[in-house]
């Protein structure tokens, strides 16, 4: 009976430090790729500070750029809404002298 409960508590303990083996390595590797994305993280923040102030201001002009076409696309949808509505009210025909004669009545 003692022989099988050390058996027991051997088993459980080779099975523990196998998972624990497991978990190191993993663990290992998941810190390994951390330290890769942090450095790529830094060499990308360096690009941008040591980007050339000519091509910061081209970007910025585009940006601008956008900008400005997303108001005006704005700003003309809501006239051609504008325009639409007041098209519509003055396109209904006026009534003729046969409608004003069934209201009359």
């Amino acid at each position: 009976m003692t022989q099988s409960v050390s058996f027991r508590i051997t088993r459980t303990a080779e099975d523990v430090a196998q998972m624990l083996n497991a978990l190191s390595q993993r663990l290992v590797k998941l810190e390994q790729r951390l330290e890769s994305l942090e450095l790529q993280v830094r060499q990308h923040r360096s690009e941008a500070e040591t980007m050339p102030a000519e091509e910061r201001q081209r970007l910025d002009d585009v940006d601008q750029l956008l900008l400005d076409c997303q108001e005006l696309l704005n700003s003309t949808e809501l006239s051609s809404d504008a325009a639409s509505d007041s098209a519509g009210a003055l396109s209904q025909p006026s009534m003729s002298e046969s409608e004003y004669e069934a209201e009359a009545a």
